[in-house]
């Protein structure tokens, strides 16, 4: 995984007020809460007294409470109240609950995964899709390491065999290029897949300068954004649960139909083709060796790889930063 980054963990219609909620994320154990205003606290689950899991215990004047001895905690992680010691008793400092920096925006929760830091940068979103589009969304769990994951959602050359009965009928197996570029932090494709005419696949330099925006979109760590038309797009954050796990939280965009019942409902009934779609690609994906990519590899790739390739060596070098 890379550090230093931020992460979707949660949907924010997951966290309810009143009742902290457990789960698992970049591999560690965490709990979220909100306090009396709203505003959402991510912490580490197992507390430094005992190891119980604080998600079991309760909200409580803006604390939240340890099930098992009683600890109270601030939103900062302080210690507040040892029931043990004594309400006049001043909590050690060592008993600190381990708490990220979290921002909540467009329905997701965000956590800073690495060192604290005096500015942070800007959150791995689209911006432009949060105005005039109607979404819905789905999550589902992927028995994978995140980087199959998306690599799956990067890769061009795979559409005409899982997908043959869906999105990419037509038989266009033969993969020119594809251009493959960085824009800033942002890894752009253009798909250009044909008929197998009996020519070799033209290199990228070989084709002309693309006239239209690219089909996908990917910016680190996790955001991946597939750019149908103007009028419809997909995005799925794909977050690491742990090494062999990934939570991917999939919205499907749309603004041809802008009548909010009515684009609502569009928005839901594209949902359910397109998570047909996904589910041709988990077969598949779930069952690759090893379960987690890596730039050296046993692997054999191939020219149309050369978005995986150009993926594996940005992540490496975030990785290594």
């Amino acid at each position: 995984m890379i550090s230093n980054q931020w992460y979707v963990i949660l949907e924010s219609r997951e966290v309810k007020a009143g009742k902290p909620i457990g789960f698992t994320r970049l591999g560690e154990k965490m709990v979220a809460w909100r306090d009396s205003s709203g505003k959402v606290v991510v912490q580490g689950d197992v507390r430094p007294h005992r190891g119980a899991a604080l998600h079991q215990g309760k909200i409580l004047h803006d604390h939240i409470m340890c099930p098992f001895h009683g600890f109270e905690f601030d939103s900062s992680g302080a210690c507040q109240y040892i029931p043990a010691n004594g309400k006049y008793t001043t909590p050690p400092k060592i008993l600190h609950a381990k708490t990220y920096q979290s921002i909540e925006r467009y329905g997701y929760i965000f956590i800073w995964w690495g060192d604290e830091q005096t500015s942070y940068p800007d959150l791995p979103v689209f911006e432009e899709l949060e105005n005039g589009y109607y979404h819905a969304d789905y999550k589902e769990r992927w028995s994978v390491h995140y980087s199959r994951a998306i690599e799956n959602q990067l890769d061009v050359f795979h559409l005409p065999f899982p997908h043959r009965t869906t999105i990419w009928r037509g038989n266009r197996t033969v993969a020119d290029g594809p251009i493959v570029k960085m824009e800033g932090d942002e890894l752009q494709i253009w798909v250009n897949n044909r008929v197998d005419d009996g020519l070799p696949a033209k290199r990228a330099s070989e084709l002309p300068e693309p006239s239209r925006p690219p089909f996908l979109h990917f910016r680190f760590p996790h955001l991946w954004q597939n750019h149908i038309s103007e009028d419809m797009r997909i995005t799925v954050y794909f977050t690491p649960i742990d090494e062999e796990n990934t939570m991917m939280y999939t919205r499907y965009y749309q603004c041809f139909v802008k009548v909010p019942i009515f684009g609502h409902f569009v928005s839901w009934i594209t949902s359910i083709f397109s998570i047909i779609i996904l589910h041709q690609d988990k077969r598949v994906v779930e069952k690759q060796i090893p379960i987690k990519s890596d730039l050296k590899m046993s692997e054999k790739l191939i020219p149309a790889d050369q978005p995986i390739i150009l993926y594996r060596r940005i992540r490496k070098e975030l990785q290594e930063k």
